[in-house]
Protein backbone atom coordinates (compact mmCIF):
# COMPACT_ATOMS: atom_id res chain seq x y z
CA UNK A 1 0.00 0.00 0.00
CA UNK A 2 0.95 3.70 -0.62
CA UNK A 3 1.20 6.75 1.19
CA UNK A 4 0.41 9.88 0.06
CA UNK A 5 1.82 13.07 2.17
CA UNK A 6 1.23 16.30 1.70
CA UNK A 7 3.93 18.50 1.25
CA UNK A 8 3.57 21.50 -0.75
CA UNK A 9 2.27 24.79 1.75
CA UNK A 10 3.71 27.68 2.84
CA UNK A 11 3.41 27.29 6.58
CA UNK A 12 2.69 30.90 6.89
CA UNK A 13 2.12 30.28 10.86
CA UNK A 14 5.47 28.64 11.38
CA UNK A 15 7.27 31.15 9.15
CA UNK A 16 10.20 31.68 11.87
CA UNK A 17 11.52 28.15 10.04
CA UNK A 18 9.43 28.02 6.43
CA UNK A 19 10.79 31.16 5.06
CA UNK A 20 13.60 28.85 3.95
CA UNK A 21 12.42 25.22 3.89
CA UNK A 22 8.96 24.07 3.50
CA UNK A 23 7.01 23.09 6.91
CA UNK A 24 7.51 19.10 6.16
CA UNK A 25 11.54 19.81 6.42
CA UNK A 26 11.43 21.57 9.69
CA UNK A 27 13.16 19.10 12.09
CA UNK A 28 12.32 17.29 15.20
CA UNK A 29 15.55 15.99 16.51
CA UNK A 30 17.53 17.04 13.92
CA UNK A 31 15.48 14.88 10.95
CA UNK A 32 12.63 16.72 9.19
CA UNK A 33 8.75 15.82 10.48
CA UNK A 34 8.29 14.03 6.86
CA UNK A 35 11.17 11.77 7.67
CA UNK A 36 9.40 10.76 10.93
CA UNK A 37 5.52 10.77 9.65
CA UNK A 38 7.59 8.11 7.17
CA UNK A 39 9.03 5.81 10.17
CA UNK A 40 5.37 5.79 11.44
CA UNK A 41 3.90 4.46 8.44
CA UNK A 42 7.10 2.28 7.79
CA UNK A 43 6.90 0.84 11.34
CA UNK A 44 3.37 -0.48 10.32
CA UNK A 45 4.87 -1.97 6.87
CA UNK A 46 3.82 0.99 4.42
CA UNK A 47 7.36 1.83 2.65
CA UNK A 48 5.77 3.27 -0.46
CA UNK A 49 5.85 6.79 -0.45
CA UNK A 50 4.52 9.86 -3.18
CA UNK A 51 4.90 13.02 -1.96
CA UNK A 52 3.02 15.88 -2.96
CA UNK A 53 5.74 19.08 -3.07
CA UNK A 54 5.03 22.87 -3.63
CA UNK A 55 6.94 25.39 -1.81
CA UNK A 56 10.42 24.80 -2.08
CA UNK A 57 10.08 21.31 -3.26
CA UNK A 58 13.72 21.25 -4.13
CA UNK A 59 14.75 21.27 -0.78
CA UNK A 60 12.56 17.49 -0.46
CA UNK A 61 14.50 16.46 -3.43
CA UNK A 62 17.49 17.40 -2.42
CA UNK A 63 17.17 16.06 1.62
CA UNK A 64 16.68 12.58 -0.23
CA UNK A 65 19.26 12.66 -2.94
CA UNK A 66 21.23 13.23 -0.45
CA UNK A 67 20.10 10.68 2.22
CA UNK A 68 23.28 8.64 2.73
CA UNK A 69 24.90 11.91 3.39
CA UNK A 70 22.04 12.75 5.96
CA UNK A 71 21.95 9.49 7.75
CA UNK A 72 25.97 8.42 7.91
CA UNK A 73 29.30 9.41 8.82
CA UNK A 74 31.46 10.32 5.85
CA UNK A 75 35.04 11.01 5.04
CA UNK A 76 35.92 13.48 2.50
CA UNK A 77 39.62 12.52 1.01
CA UNK A 78 40.34 16.26 0.00
CA UNK A 79 43.68 15.38 -1.57
CA UNK A 80 42.04 12.02 -3.15
CA UNK A 81 38.53 13.88 -4.21
CA UNK A 82 37.04 10.64 -3.17
CA UNK A 83 34.24 10.44 -0.56
CA UNK A 84 33.29 7.36 1.30
CA UNK A 85 30.13 6.87 3.15
CA UNK A 86 30.72 4.67 6.91
CA UNK A 87 27.31 2.27 8.20
CA UNK A 88 25.23 2.80 5.21
CA UNK A 89 21.86 3.62 6.91
CA UNK A 90 19.58 2.44 4.72
CA UNK A 91 15.45 2.67 4.78
CA UNK A 92 13.37 0.13 2.91
CA UNK A 93 11.30 2.87 1.14
CA UNK A 94 10.62 3.73 -2.24
CA UNK A 95 10.13 7.69 -2.53
CA UNK A 96 8.01 9.15 -5.46
CA UNK A 97 8.73 13.19 -5.05
CA UNK A 98 5.69 15.27 -7.03
CA UNK A 99 5.55 18.68 -8.48
CA UNK A 100 2.24 19.57 -7.51
CA UNK A 101 2.33 23.18 -7.92
CA UNK A 102 3.37 26.47 -5.19
CA UNK A 103 -0.43 27.56 -5.09
CA UNK A 104 -2.42 24.03 -5.45
CA UNK A 105 -4.83 23.10 -2.52
CA UNK A 106 -4.66 19.73 -0.28
CA UNK A 107 -7.26 18.42 -3.04
CA UNK A 108 -6.00 19.99 -5.87
CA UNK A 109 -2.38 18.35 -4.56
CA UNK A 110 -4.36 14.89 -4.17
CA UNK A 111 -5.31 15.05 -7.65
CA UNK A 112 -2.10 15.71 -9.26
CA UNK A 113 -0.48 12.36 -7.91
CA UNK A 114 -4.06 10.35 -9.07
CA UNK A 115 -2.40 8.50 -11.35
CA UNK A 116 0.10 6.85 -8.38
CA UNK A 117 -2.88 5.31 -6.79
CA UNK A 118 -5.74 5.47 -9.11
CA UNK A 119 -5.44 1.17 -9.29
CA UNK A 120 -4.69 0.40 -6.27
CA UNK A 121 -7.62 -1.15 -4.00
CA UNK A 122 -6.33 1.88 -1.37
CA UNK A 123 -3.82 4.04 -0.26
CA UNK A 124 -3.25 6.11 2.85
CA UNK A 125 -3.11 10.15 2.89
CA UNK A 126 -1.89 12.56 5.11
CA UNK A 127 -0.29 15.81 6.10
CA UNK A 128 3.29 16.79 6.22
CA UNK A 129 2.78 18.47 9.38
CA UNK A 130 1.49 15.86 11.95
CA UNK A 131 2.74 13.06 13.90
CA UNK A 132 1.11 10.71 17.10
CA UNK A 133 0.82 7.12 18.20
CA UNK A 134 -1.68 6.52 16.03
CA UNK A 135 -2.22 2.62 14.87
CA UNK A 136 -2.28 2.95 11.19
CA UNK A 137 -2.45 -0.99 10.79
CA UNK A 138 -5.55 -1.29 12.53
CA UNK A 139 -7.23 2.27 10.36
CA UNK A 140 -6.33 0.28 7.59
CA UNK A 141 -7.98 -2.59 8.89
CA UNK A 142 -11.33 -0.68 9.63
CA UNK A 143 -11.31 0.85 6.63
CA UNK A 144 -11.27 -2.98 4.78
CA UNK A 145 -13.89 -3.45 7.55
CA UNK A 146 -16.49 -1.35 6.46
CA UNK A 147 -16.34 -1.08 2.80
CA UNK A 148 -16.76 2.68 2.52
CA UNK A 149 -14.74 5.00 0.22
CA UNK A 150 -12.85 6.97 3.05
CA UNK A 151 -11.73 6.41 6.51
CA UNK A 152 -10.42 9.24 8.69
CA UNK A 153 -8.62 9.61 11.96
CA UNK A 154 -11.02 11.50 14.11
CA UNK A 155 -8.71 12.71 16.97
CA UNK A 156 -9.06 15.69 20.01
CA UNK A 157 -7.41 18.61 19.55
CA UNK A 158 -4.57 18.87 21.82
CA UNK A 159 -5.05 21.71 24.79
CA UNK A 160 -3.35 25.32 24.14
CA UNK A 161 -3.89 27.06 27.64
CA UNK A 162 -5.41 26.45 30.80
CA UNK A 163 -8.66 26.87 31.36
CA UNK A 164 -9.61 28.75 34.53
CA UNK A 165 -13.51 28.21 36.20
CA UNK A 166 -13.72 31.83 37.87
CA UNK A 167 -16.86 32.65 40.54
CA UNK A 168 -16.34 36.63 41.91
CA UNK A 169 -12.95 37.23 40.59
CA UNK A 170 -11.56 33.75 42.87
CA UNK A 171 -10.17 31.00 40.66
CA UNK A 172 -12.65 27.63 41.64
CA UNK A 173 -10.97 25.27 39.65
CA UNK A 174 -7.93 25.50 37.00
CA UNK A 175 -7.21 22.37 34.18
CA UNK A 176 -3.92 22.45 32.70
CA UNK A 177 -4.78 22.19 28.74
CA UNK A 178 -7.89 20.69 28.78
CA UNK A 179 -9.08 19.20 25.35
CA UNK A 180 -11.27 21.62 23.72
CA UNK A 181 -15.07 21.37 23.85
CA UNK A 182 -15.36 17.39 23.83
CA UNK A 183 -15.57 17.09 19.89
CA UNK A 184 -13.33 14.84 17.79
CA UNK A 185 -11.45 16.73 15.21
CA UNK A 186 -10.17 15.58 11.48
CA UNK A 187 -6.57 14.52 12.71
CA UNK A 188 -5.86 12.83 8.94
CA UNK A 189 -4.30 9.77 8.73
CA UNK A 190 -6.98 8.59 6.01
CA UNK A 191 -7.21 5.48 4.53
CA UNK A 192 -8.83 5.89 0.93
CA UNK A 193 -10.28 3.96 -2.20
CA UNK A 194 -9.25 5.48 -5.27
CA UNK A 195 -13.26 6.54 -5.91
CA UNK A 196 -12.62 9.27 -3.76
CA UNK A 197 -10.71 11.09 -6.54
CA UNK A 198 -13.61 11.89 -8.58
CA UNK A 199 -14.47 13.94 -5.93
CA UNK A 200 -11.56 16.64 -6.91
CA UNK A 201 -12.30 19.13 -8.93
CA UNK A 202 -9.05 20.52 -9.68
CA UNK A 203 -6.34 22.64 -8.44
CA UNK A 204 -8.56 24.43 -6.36
CA UNK A 205 -10.54 21.92 -4.86
CA UNK A 206 -10.02 21.74 -0.98
CA UNK A 207 -10.02 18.39 0.66
CA UNK A 208 -11.78 19.59 3.78
CA UNK A 209 -14.90 21.17 2.51
CA UNK A 210 -16.65 20.02 -1.02
CA UNK A 211 -15.01 16.46 -1.30
CA UNK A 212 -15.09 15.43 2.50
CA UNK A 213 -18.65 17.40 3.18
CA UNK A 214 -20.02 14.93 0.24
CA UNK A 215 -18.27 11.87 1.21
CA UNK A 216 -19.63 12.09 4.36
CA UNK A 217 -23.22 13.18 2.97
CA UNK A 218 -23.10 10.01 1.17
CA UNK A 219 -22.42 7.80 3.71
CA UNK A 220 -18.95 7.41 2.79
CA UNK A 221 -17.14 8.51 5.39
CA UNK A 222 -15.93 6.48 8.48
CA UNK A 223 -14.15 7.77 11.22
CA UNK A 224 -11.65 5.70 12.84
CA UNK A 225 -11.48 6.97 16.67
CA UNK A 226 -7.58 7.34 18.01
CA UNK A 227 -7.61 8.48 22.06
CA UNK A 228 -3.67 8.50 22.16
CA UNK A 229 -1.76 11.34 21.14
CA UNK A 230 -1.71 13.15 18.47
CA UNK A 231 0.54 16.86 17.73
CA UNK A 232 -0.08 19.19 14.81
CA UNK A 233 2.79 21.23 13.61
CA UNK A 234 1.47 24.61 13.21
CA UNK A 235 3.59 26.91 15.47
CA UNK A 236 6.97 27.38 17.09
CA UNK A 237 5.77 26.64 20.19
CA UNK A 238 4.38 22.72 19.25
CA UNK A 239 7.74 22.69 17.44
CA UNK A 240 9.20 23.44 20.58
CA UNK A 241 7.39 20.72 22.25
CA UNK A 242 7.78 17.76 20.21
CA UNK A 243 11.34 18.64 20.37
CA UNK A 244 11.19 18.68 24.08
CA UNK A 245 9.20 14.91 24.00
CA UNK A 246 11.69 13.56 21.58
CA UNK A 247 14.95 15.06 23.54
CA UNK A 248 13.82 13.28 26.97
CA UNK A 249 13.12 10.13 25.06
CA UNK A 250 9.02 10.57 25.36
CA UNK A 251 8.07 10.71 22.16
CA UNK A 252 4.88 8.99 22.01
CA UNK A 253 4.70 8.60 17.91
CA UNK A 254 8.62 6.57 17.95
CA UNK A 255 7.41 3.05 17.98
CA UNK A 256 10.58 1.84 15.87
CA UNK A 257 14.23 1.02 17.61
Amino acid sequence: MKAVILAGGLGTRLSEETSTRPKPMVEIGGKPILWHIMKMYSYHGINDFVVCCGYKGYVIKEYFANYFLHMSDVTFDMQANTMHVHERRAEPWKVTLVDTGDDSMTGGRLGRVADYVKDDDAFCFTYGDGIGDIDIGATIAFHRQHGKAATLTATFPPGRFGALDIQAQRVISFKEKPKGDGAMINGGFFVLSPKVLTYLKGDSTIWEQEPLITLAEEGQLMAFEHHGFWQPMDTLRDKHLLEELWATGKAPWKKWD
